[in-house]
């Protein structure tokens, strides 16, 4: 047996992502940290058991819901100094236009080598889908995913406007997404009034469900008409049978509504099984701009109230230093930082971890939920010094374990 074949740690883990028996459980601490020892052996995990003397801080390989490695680093090329979604809109055609395929490899591999060393298992990224740099990015990402799928698991979305989905060639990309084991998605742009825009959901719901595609739709990210997206989305499924994964991205707007509404369309989210990936960053950056004046109010994804409901929440990156956010780089600690103060989130609570964790793992459809428990595969980030108050003044330094290796020391 090879030294790195087996291993163990002692440590301090979130009380919500380590799995104990009930008879040797601790009380849970305050700082919602227990120190465990944690061993390993051939790349999975072969005990989890209490310990007086944890040091640091460990948590699970985490997960990426929401990126777009095909116009990752292109801000420098194509910068949107205006930092409005208008902006951000026209410098990403004029990058879109000018993309090739050495270039979407270069911006992937520099993205997926971050993330590797960051910590990151699994990533959604989105893919500009129709227009001259489509094709490209489809075959470098396609070929990418299969390069890197025994580090890092890479979920592929088709990202267009939602009414091309009822064309021929939307057909055809359907095939072409089911052929990647890919996503369906698109972009729901408010005020989305009328039948045009529910007759083009069902056509993309039909198209998802023939092919047996996940869904994931940039819907409400928007500071005005609040809800407009997902209320089209809840009437069209109210006329239809879909059983596939669908996620709401964004979900911005959501925030505006007043309690009683959000409430409510909550409950109609969580009956239709409908998930939320939140996106803090980018949304706190390009919306809610009022000219030269700071804003107020910034629309977000209302996590909290929409977990209450019995939502499937997780937090997401978005973007990598492109048009629409000039910062991000793929590091799931930096993103947990800089989140929890603008959601409010503790992540020694459950409540607070899970979207980062768990929740985002589940709504992926992840074979692991990201819980350390005998059995799990052995892959960890670990601060060898410090806890909660090192890991959100600054992304602190780590060690990677995947199958059960250290990747970095």
């Amino acid at each position: 047996m090879r030294p790195q074949d087996a291993g163990s740690l002692r440590s301090r883990c979130p009380v919500s992502l380590v799995d104990l028996s009930p008879e040797v459980a601790p009380e849970q601490p305050a700082d919602g940290l227990l120190s465990v020892e944690l061993r390993w052996m051939d790349g999975r995990i072969t005990s989890v058991l209490p310990v007086a003397d944890g040091q640091g801080l460990v948590l699970p390989r985490l997960v990426e819901p929401h990126a777009h490695l095909d116009k990752a680093f292109s801000w420098t090329d194509y910068p949107n100094g205006s930092g409005t979604y208008a902006g951000a809109m026209e410098a990403n055609m004029r990058e879109h236009r000018t993309r090739t395929a050495d270039r979407v490899h270069e911006r992937s591999e520099r993205a997926l080598g971050l993330a590797w060393g960051h910590g990151l298992r699994a990533i959604r990224t989105h893919i500009d889908s129709l227009g001259p740099g489509a094709a490209c990015s489809w075959e470098v990402l396609t070929e990418r995913r299969q390069h890197w799928k025994e580090r890092i698991e890479l979920q592929l979305v088709a990202l267009v406007p939602i009414a091309h989905w009822s064309t021929p060639e939307g057909e055809q990309l359907a095939s072409q997404v089911a052929a990647a084991e890919g996503v369906i998605g698109g972009v729901i742009e408010p005020p989305c009034r009328g039948r045009g825009p529910r007759q083009a959901l069902r056509r993309l719901l039909a198209l998802a469900e023939r092919f047996g595609c996940p869904v994931d739709l940039h819907i409400d990210e928007a500071s005005e008409h609040p809800a407009a997206g997902v209320r089209q989305l809840l009437r069209v499924l109210s006329t239809m049978d879909v059983s596939v994964p669908i996620t709401c991205s964004h979900a911005s707007s959501l925030s505006l509504l007043n309690p009683g509404s959000l409430r409510r369309l909550g409950e109609r989210m969580a009956e239709h099984q409908l998930q939320v990936v939140a996106l803090p960053l980018t949304n706190g950056w390009l919306l809610g701009r009022r000219g030269q004046t700071t804003p107020v109010q910034r629309p977000l994804a209302p996590i909290r109230q929409l977990r209450d409901r019995g939502v499937c929440v997780a937090v997401g990156g978005d973007n990598v230093q492109d048009p629409w956010f000039p910062g991000g780089n793929l590091d799931p600690l930096a993103l947990m930082a800089m989140s929890v103060p603008l959601a409010q989130l503790a992540p020694w609570d459950q409540e607070g971890i899970a979207p980062f964790s768990t929740d985002a793992a589940r709504l992926l459809g992840l074979a692991w939920d990201g819980v350390l428990r005998p059995g799990a595969p052995a892959d960890l980030i670990h601060m060898p010094t410090g806890g909660w108050p090192e890991l959100l003044s600054a992304p602190p330094q780590r060690k990677v374990l995947a199958g059960g290796v250290w990747v970095q020391d």
